[in-house]
């Protein structure tokens, strides 16, 4: 099996366990994220996001999971295509929130970009929109 192969692998089964528990979970990826990591999301700590702002080890991930998850409910999270080249992998799909004690919810489109080091993350970027997340975030 190629590096790539591998490191889909990780990415895919973290994905699918991470849709399947619908975030209740964060075990998906504390199994694979190395101690180390460079968590960037595209809000980047905007306001009504604080728990955006980029972060550098898995227990810092932590903290913006438990915000992420403080703050909404996942409805979905899909991933149609998995792009991998080297210690890369890309991740293609779209997910759904529903912002907690509202009826407020967004689907928005979403990239992930993940580097591994040994079978594990220490880096992952998301891409999404954010604009829309700020509404239903202030709303």
């Amino acid at each position: 099996m190629s590096i790539e192969d591998e490191n889909t692998a990780i990415v895919r089964t973290a994905f699918e366990a991470w849709h399947a528990c619908k975030g209740r979970s964060t075990d998906c990826w504390t199994n694979v994220m190395a101690d180390q990591v460079n968590f960037r999301s595209l809000a980047d700590g905007r306001e009504d996001l604080a728990f955006t702002e980029e972060r550098k080890s898995k227990a810092e991930v932590l903290q913006y999971l438990a915000g992420l998850n403080e703050m909404f409910e996942m409805l979905h999270y899909t991933n149609d295509y998995y792009v991998a080249q080297n210690d890369r992998v890309v991740a293609v799909g779209s997910t759904s929130w529903k912002k907690r004690g509202t009826d407020n919810s967004f689907d928005t489109p979403k990239v992930d970009i993940i580097r591994l080091e040994n079978g594990k993350i220490v880096e992952f970027s998301e891409y999404y929109d954010t604009a829309m997340i700020q509404a239903i975030a202030a709303s």
